[in-house]
């Protein structure tokens, strides 16, 4: 078949089914645009609905904690693990109680009495030692007697307070002193230093 149309015609013609196929390609791609941009939203959408849900279960859990008396719960753990280290420290040292009370009532003084004693919970082994004495210098004394290497017991004692009430007439002993003595490396008292061969 022959084209008997003037060139000038043939041309537009040409052109008009490039541009008809370029807006084709035009249309396609807005749809694309059209359609990247609605995933996009709808993405944002879910992700911000997941983190408004999580976040609303992460309230509820911090209220159902504080409910719980999560404070309460962790201070009693904490009390509970300082009373086990004590537990633990005293295990470890294995003190013979009943020799070394002996020996401890070989140096209180005459006029002072004992009237307590207790594990410290300080670095290292180490008892608090309550006794009440006639006055002042029974106390030092008491001080004194603890420290002396020929007791073998302590290698150093502290007086934590000392204290003396109004003298009245049938209290012998007015005065309370507390000291803090720590236990000798040698002490023969100590379970682990009695072991054969140590």
């Amino acid at each position: 078949m022959i084209n008997l149309l003037p060139p000038e015609l043939k041309q537009e013609y040409h052109y008009a089914r490039e541009n008809i196929g370029l807006l084709r390609w035009v249309i396609s791609f807005v749809f694309g645009i059209v359609g990247l941009v609605m995933l996009c939203g709808v993405g944002w959408f879910y992700l911000q609905q997941q983190a408004d849900t999580h976040l609303a279960q992460a309230r509820q859990a911090q209220q159902e904690l504080d409910q719980q008396n999560q404070a309460v719960v962790e201070k009693d753990a904490k009390a509970m693990s300082g009373s086990l280290k004590l537990a633990f420290q005293v295990l470890s040292k294995e003190i013979l109680f009943s020799e070394m009370l002996t020996q401890l009532a070989t140096t209180i003084p005459n006029n002072a009495v004992l009237s307590g004693l207790s594990i410290s919970q300080i670095t290292g082994a180490a008892v608090d030692i309550t006794a009440s004495t006639t006055d002042y210098t029974a106390a030092t004394q008491l001080q004194v007697n603890l420290t002396d290497p020929a007791n073998k017991i302590f290698e150093k004692a502290d007086i934590v307070s000392i204290s003396c009430a109004a003298t009245a007439p049938n209290n012998k002993y007015p005065c309370t002193v507390m000291v803090r003595a720590q236990f000798a490396k040698d002490n023969p008292f100590l379970f682990i230093n009695n072991k054969p061969g140590v």
